[in-house]
């Protein structure tokens, strides 16, 4: 049975009123000290069933996929009998839109209470944010969840420490830096256990970090490490292993680019965005306006039957004019962002594409607060906005972006020579393109 929430006399007349007048269809209900709420439906007076219910407004209105309001409906019935293992063939929409929700939700719900009422409004909302394709990327986050997510993609670990892995002061010099390296590297060198050698890789890492004056003074504000890592390959080939897209990888890439701006003889360039796991995709409207100039046409997103165009945000980076030509090797850990950055590059004939197809993780997520509150923890949808397209204009999601010069060909060295004119280039291709990436 339904549960339907008395209204005083006069908030009665006021929601009649509202109605007349035109006010949305929603229902107002006086509470005990006569200020006023306003709902969709009487049945969201109850805080779990509305919790559900402005998540489902939020998926109609933002979700990437264009869905009809019957099949959301049918999509939270069948997640609150996974969630309350009933059989959902026994869990019927009185109809088959948002109205209908409501009514099997407040009827759910008003069977449990307390504790076991929260977690099955939980629990139906997870398993329904779960199964909006593709799968499983879609979610709902904690507050704590929501901040580990922004560390993530701002590339911040705030358990790190890499003075520690070297044995110093945060306020050591550069001279300690080095000289504390230099003796952990003369103590660990001298054992053959995997622990010492695992230790020895962080401390070179910690060291390379903290030996740089940017990068030093990136981690020392917020712990933020580097994501881009650079080498003057023999021949005259830049080679720019790139890690991750994160809010610091534009400085960083043009740093590097800048720094060996005074290298003589360099003409081509390798972009290694091999386990590249993405990030931030504002980044690569940036990132790829060095190469293309300021207000131009990047890539698009693909959001409920809509193409939208993305513009570039930055200037051209004239140092980038001397590489003739460029390579991006990519894997099948290279995602997301990166995926689209491969895509622009591979699709303006800005460079070619060295390596495996990437993984087709080609969505684009938001976070989405939640107002309503079902207990002392604040919630937030992690929510697929966009999908991302390849230079075919087919999605990412799924294909992902395929390589002009695939290396898992026998004969694929021999390709090389096809797309690429600079030796140096082939020769570093060749080496590195199947060996890890340099860091």
């Amino acid at each position: 049975m339904i549960r339907l929430y008395p209204m005083h006399k006069k908030a009665f007349i006021i929601a009649i009123l509202l109605i007349a007048l035109g006010g949305g269809g929603y229902w107002w209900y006086a509470n005990q000290t006569g200020a006023g709420e306003r709902y969709k439906t009487p049945e969201e007076a109850d805080a779990y069933v509305r919790f559900d219910m402005e998540a489902y407004d939020i998926i109609l209105a933002n979700f990437w996929k264009k869905s009809s309001d019957a099949e959301l409906a049918d999509l939270f019935r069948l997640s609150l009998a996974k969630a309350a293992n009933i059989n959902p063939d026994a869990l019927a929409l009185p109809t088959a839109d948002r109205e209908g929700t409501v009514k099997i939700l407040a009827a759910a719900f008003a069977k449990t209470e307390g504790e076991q009422k929260k977690q099955l409004a939980l629990d139906t909302l997870i398993v329904a944010l779960y199964n909006l394709p593709p799968v499983g990327r879609s979610g709902l986050l904690s507050s704590g969840q929501v901040t580990d997510l922004r560390n993530e993609e701002k590339n911040i670990d705030p358990a790190s420490n890499l003075y520690q892995d070297l044995g110093v002061q945060k306020s050591a010099s550069a001279d300690e830096v080095n000289d504390a390296f230099e003796e952990k590297k003369a103590t660990l060198s001298a054992s053959t256990s995997p622990q010492a050698k695992a230790a020895l890789e962080q401390a070179t890492y910690a060291h390379q970090v903290l030996a740089d004056a940017d990068s030093k003074a990136r981690y020392d504000e917020a712990k933020v490490e580097p994501t881009v890592f650079d080498r003057v390959l023999r021949g005259g080939t830049l080679y720019l292993y790139v890690e991750k897209i994160s809010p610091t990888t534009l400085a960083e890439f043009a740093a590097s680019v800048l720094n060996a701006s005074t290298t003589p003889a360099l003409d081509s360039m390798i972009i290694d965005l091999r386990g590249n796991i993405g990030g931030t995709l504002d980044v690569a409207q940036y990132f790829l306006g060095l190469f293309l100039g300021a207000n131009q046409y990047s890539f698009d997103l693909f959001h409920q039957d809509d193409y939208q165009a993305q513009r570039t945000a930055i200037n051209a980076l004239p140092e980038l004019k001397r590489y003739r030509e460029v390579a991006v090797i990519t894997d099948g850990m290279t995602q997301s962002s990166a995926e689209v950055i491969t895509a622009a590059l591979k699709r303006f004939r800005l460079a070619r594409v060295v390596g495996t197809p990437t993984r087709g993780w080609g969505t684009v997520e938001n976070t989405f607060p939640l107002k309503t509150s079902i207990g002392t923890e604040t919630y937030s949808l992690l929510l697929v906005h966009s999908i991302t397209l390849r230079d075919d204009n087919q999605p990412i999601e799924g294909r992902g972006v395929d390589p002009d010069v695939n290396t898992s060909d026998p004969k694929w060295k021999k390709e090389l020579s096809t797309y690429f004119r600079s030796r140096s280039l082939v020769d570093a291709l060749s080496q590195e393109a199947t060996q890890p990436p340099l860091r």
